[in-house]
């Protein structure tokens, strides 16, 4: 029996996935990195402190990696506030959910932004707990930031939903030994062996329902 749902945030809530892309490249391409087609696939779901390390070491920016992150997370919070890219739906998908079951977030994006995203969103209410992976020892794919939600929640993982749309993020939700609900990422969608660890599998967040999340 499902006892509570842990909720992703960029790519589920929020279409930030190309915003990413788009404020670390140009910061690469800027700074004289050496950008490349793979490198946002690469660091979906990292934690910032990883994905910071990736642009300095893999990308090449000679800013320390605290740098390169401060200056993402300045350039997103920006962007943020001017137009939140919020997904449509995505407002009474987590109303429907949260009318039923205590929610979480699980995500892979800085406290800052978490923070700002709900709070210009009106979700923040919503949400009795959030995770950021930069609060745990390993960003996705490893569980830590789900596991963490859990316990924040009081619920085993094995009572907890997850809603994800990513290759990482889906490998993370199942390692903690959620039931997840993956709505795939158009831009970047999961393969289709990964995909097929997820329990359920819907095309849009319009169609995410308490039926879907509870089985």
């Amino acid at each position: 029996m499902i006892e509570a749902v842990a909720f992703d945030l960029d790519g589920v809530l929020l279409d930030s996935e190309e915003l990413w892309d788009e404020v670390r490249e140009g910061l690469a391409r800027e700074r004289g990195g050496r950008w490349h087609e793979g490198a946002q696939a690469d660091m979906m779901g990292m934690s910032s402190r990883e994905w910071s390390v990736y642009m300095h070491e893999r990308i090449g920016l000679s800013e320390p990696p605290e740098e390169i992150n401060a200056e993402v997370v300045r350039r997103m919070l920006e962007r943020y506030r001017r137009e939140l890219p919020l997904i449509p739906g995505a407002v009474e998908a987590v109303e429907r959910l949260a009318a039923r079951w205590p929610l979480g977030l699980a995500s892979s994006s800085n406290r800052e932004l978490i923070d700002a995203a709900l709070e210009v969103a009106g979700l923040s209410r919503y949400f009795r707990v959030t995770v950021s992976s930069e609060e745990v020892e390993r960003g996705k794919p490893a569980p830590d930031v789900y596991l963490e939600a859990a316990t924040r929640l009081g619920v085993t993982p094995e009572r907890c939903a997850a809603i994800e749309d990513s290759q990482n993020g889906i490998r993370s939700a199942k390692a903690a030994r959620m039931r997840v609900i993956a709505i795939p990422n158009p831009r970047f969608p999961p393969p289709r062996e990964v995909l097929a660890e997820a329990a359920v599998v819907i095309d849009g967040i319009e169609e995410l329902s308490p039926e879907a999340v509870a089985g």
